[in-house]
């Protein structure tokens, strides 16, 4: 009989997964372009807060979906549930073929950006080898780290999250010591338009939803995982209003908007020889421990795929040594590198996954609304502060970050190529489901540590 997951995931631990994840190196590649559509430095602030505020309503639906059903799989437990195993699979097919790899390997080439910038033995700038080499490395050595055990994949990202939690605090702390920018009047950019900068701006925020995929790992699920999802959120929060808070006062609201390297130029004010290096160093680590919090998460997903879909049986085993998911680990790892060695940016692998990333969030919102009704007779330890409005907010959000990246990828043949590749995955997964549905018997006529009625 195959093992199943055990709690081995504290409070502290599952806060430093979603922390971990959401500070990757989005912070440092989008401030200055929101600070563009922000038009001054109070909007600054305030569309910082808005997309904090934001992602917790989005959070807080998770948490009732987490805590109703606290299993291994997250969205796919809920979709599966709120509208048919076809949901859930193509969903965990999704996760499996589209967004994870894509969301690893993207932080994997932030990470390697930035290490090109420490190190570059080739010394060739026109060259993009070397960052598909050290993403290709990164992306290969976090998956080994977490194929040999859960408590190795577990520390590594609370080591992690830890170290860049304190070295965005140090960022700020250095780019105050500076003297204040007195500034001139704020001048006026053409791009991008308030939307486009929530975008950015709920990009950065994003991964608060992972604490679902690991539910059935958490100790104490009816607390702790409500506790982990908005600490982990107003921790993020905090963190983005005090760096971006020390930006506008070490380089001024035009300073920050023009910035091609804000993290690195606040911090060169102060340490102007050793700042570029310390600045890089730091997103380095940051990006690395998103990639290792994704590959933790994410390897649950398509674990919860090969538990019920037999097409995919071998995903689903669980080592009862190691306790982790191996042959996700595996297949997600491969499935990654490859991305990397194709789509060969950070730009390209975002776009091949951002459409799908919102519609699924839009699917797995609105099934709160739905299991309220469809289930009824669930017990729901946590309901939604708010509901249903904070569920329609977060909604009406998904659907405009939906819109705004079909229209970017209709824009341009590279992106429209990009587009019609996802949508091809999309069909073939359906094809695959309604050819390979080989129902096992319902999960509630099974009994395991996985079981809601299991929780105490």
């Amino acid at each position: 009989m195959s093992a199943t997951p055990k709690r081995e995931l504290s409070l502290f631990d599952s806060t430093c997964i979603i922390v971990g994840i959401i500070i990757g190196a989005g912070i440092y590649r989008t401030a200055p372009d929101v600070a563009k559509g922000a038009h001054d430095g109070w909007g600054v602030m305030a569309i910082w807060v808005v997309g904090g505020l934001l992602s917790l309503c989005g959070a807080l639906g998770y948490a009732e979906l987490a805590t109703a059903y606290p299993r291994a799989g997250g969205d796919y437990v809920y979709l599966s549930k709120a509208y048919g195993r076809w949901a859930g699979f193509l969903f965990a097919w999704g996760q499996l073929t589209i967004i994870r790899p894509a969301d690893i390997a993207a932080m994997a080439f932030a990470f390697a950006q930035y290490g090109r910038a420490i190190y570059d033995p080739l010394g060739c700038p026109d060259s993009n080898l070397i960052e598909v080499i050290y993403a290709s490395l990164g992306v290969a050595l976090l998956t080994a780290i977490n194929i040999v055990g859960v408590r190795q994949g577990k520390w590594t990202q609370n080591l992690l999250t830890t170290v860049k939690a304190l070295g965005l605090l140090a960022i700020a702390l250095v780019a105050l010591k500076a003297p204040a920018n007195q500034g001139t009047p704020p001048e006026t950019f053409g791009w991008p338009p308030l939307t486009l900068a929530l975008v950015f701006v709920l990009f950065t925020y994003g991964g608060w939803n992972e604490m679902a995929y690991v539910a059935a790992e958490v100790k104490n699920p009816r607390k702790n995982i409500v506790r982990a999802l908005v600490l982990g959120t107003a921790c993020v929060t905090l963190l983005y209003l005090i760096v971006n808070g020390a930006f506008l006062y070490t380089l001024g609201y035009n300073g920050l908007a023009k910035s091609g390297a804000v993290a690195r130029d606040a911090v060169s004010t102060v340490l102007p020889g050793a700042g570029a290096k310390l600045v890089s160093a730091l997103v380095c680590i940051s990006a690395l421990g998103a990639v290792n919090g994704l590959i933790f998460t994410g390897s649950r997903i398509s674990y919860a795929l090969g538990s019920e879909h037999r097409a995919f049986g071998l995903l689903g085993r669980w080592d009862q040594r190691t306790a982790t998911p191996i042959y996700s680990l595996l297949a997600q790892g491969i499935i990654a590198l490859t991305i990397i060695l194709t789509l060969g940016s950070f730009i390209n692998t975002l776009l091949y996954a951002s459409v799908a990333v919102y519609s699924f969030y839009l699917a797995t919102s609105l099934s709160v609304i739905v299991l309220r009704f469809k289930e009824p007779q669930v017990e729901r330890p946590y309901r939604m502060t708010g509901y249903p409005v904070t569920t329609l907010i977060f909604c009406a959000v998904c659907g405009l970050l939906i819109y705004s990246c079909v229209v970017y990828a209709l824009s341009d043949k590279l992106r429209r190529i990009s587009f019609l590749v996802l949508a091809g995955m999309v069909v073939l997964g359906l094809l695959i489901y309604w050819l390979t549905d080989i129902r096992r018997p319902a999960p509630a006529a099974q009994t395991s540590p996985t079981d809601p009625q299991n929780f105490a």
